[in-house]
């Protein structure tokens, strides 16, 4: 029992990836509010700024109970997921290209029937 709550990779890495997320957001979000008011900003201020505050933020969601047993069920629910093999992907892949030429082909011949049509109409 103890071995099913104990911290496994996907959990860690979910944190990771949510921290480092949270990094780029407000590194991007710090520099744009700090270019708006001056014309230089200092990068290593904001470079130090979003490492401090996502660092803190995962370290509380970590310790958090609610959040941890959150992104335990996903880690868990994701190990239940079928995933698809490479011959499907692959498969999948050439439908959805093939699928989209097609509309495109459809689609413009539309527009050459309906710019045909207009040109007749208006005299063009």
């Amino acid at each position: 029992m103890a071995q099913e709550n104990a911290p496994n990779k996907p959990v860690h890495l979910i944190y990771l990836f949510g921290g480092l997320l949270a990094f780029v957001l407000l590194k991007w979000t710090a520099d744009w509010i700090w270019g708006y008011f001056t014309r230089t900003p200092d990068e290593f201020l904001i470079i130090v700024f979003a490492t401090v505050v996502s660092t803190a933020g995962g370290i509380y969601l970590y310790r958090k109970e609610e959040s941890y047993n959150l992104v335990n069920e996903v880690a868990s629910e994701l190990k239940k997921v079928t995933w698809p093999t490479a011959q499907e992907v692959k498969m999948g892949t050439i439908v959805v290209i093939f699928m989209t030429f097609l509309a495109a082909f459809i689609l413009g011949f539309f527009d050459l029937v309906w710019s045909k049509l207009t040109q007749v109409i208006y005299g063009g």
